[in-house]
């Protein structure tokens, strides 16, 4: 079975990223308004009604600023650590509110949505891994580095949306004061254009069909300059730039028959409240 994928929004301004099939999908993070998700789901022809459940990643406000809004007006279950809820303030229901520990796996209808801790400059930062047994697609963005948990992940993918934040050139010789520099590059930042190229040459599996290059800084980078550094080198991968004010169009993701080492060892875990989902 395909999935299907677009980026609502990516930046420093607001990340939302969709992840569906034909029946259920996930957003991962909802740091546009709600009125502002509706809008542009809309544009794109997926209801909003298709969307089961929200994943946050971590509690900076880019992440976070639809969460509530969303969760409430959809009765949308929000999956969020204990630890990232506490420091995010955000008001969710009770009945709403679900947390989840490193390589726990959330079953939402056919998708499995595997959270995994990464390097970020948060209290308790995780990114995700969505699967359907067929197609495998990451939410890899706000990593300081590509830690091994990232590696990993990243070889089974078909599909990723991945940080390329910053031209190391460019935000040593720009505005920005020292410590923020430092803040953004010292391994528990962002991901720079050239760690992000690496990662992809060094670790794309024979399946991987679609590179989402994602959460470009406004200041210390330029999609032109991704977009020409990824396809000199992307072979059949096809290149998608997720812009800062807009949403891409929907990608349809293809299976591609490869072993998945990672799906076949991890273990489902499911609570009553989300049978209610199905």
């Amino acid at each position: 079975m395909a999935l299907y994928i677009t980026s609502l929004n990516s930046g420093s301004n607001g990340n939302c990223y969709y992840v569906g099939n034909d029946d259920e999908a996930v957003l991962v993070d909802a740091g546009i308004s709600c009125r502002e998700t509706e809008k542009r789901m809309k544009r794109l022809g997926l209801p909003m009604t298709r969307v089961k459940a929200i994943f946050v990643s971590h509690e900076h406000g880019d992440h976070i600023t639809g969460v509530a809004g969303l969760s409430k007006k959809f009765q949308l279950p929000v999956y969020i650590t204990k630890a990232t809820h506490t420091a995010a303030a955000i008001p969710i229901a009770n009945e709403l509110l679900h947390d989840f520990t490193h390589e726990q796996v959330a079953a939402i209808g056919k998708l499995r949505i595997t959270a995994f801790t990464k390097c970020h400059d948060a209290c308790d930062p995780h990114s995700f891994f969505i699967s359907d047994g067929d197609v495998n697609v990451g939410v890899f963005t706000d990593i300081g580095n590509a830690c091994d948990n990232i590696i990993r992940y990243f070889k089974e993918c078909h599909a990723v949306f991945l940080e390329s934040n910053y031209c190391e050139d460019m935000l040593m010789k720009g505005s920005y004061p020292w410590h923020l520099k430092k803040r953004i590059s010292g391994g528990e930042g962002h991901l720079s254009n050239r760690q992000a190229l690496d990662l992809f040459l060094q670790y794309k599996g024979e399946q991987l069909s679609h590179l989402i290059l994602s959460h470009l800084s406004k200041n210390n980078n330029s999609p032109e300059l991704v977009e020409r550094i990824f396809t000199e080198k992307s072979g059949d991968v096809k290149i998608t730039i997720a812009p800062r004010y807009n949403e891409t169009p929907v990608l349809r993701i293809e299976p591609v028959t490869i072993k998945s080492s990672i799906f076949e060892k991890r273990v489902v875990i499911t609570s009553p409240q989300q049978l209610s989902l199905f």
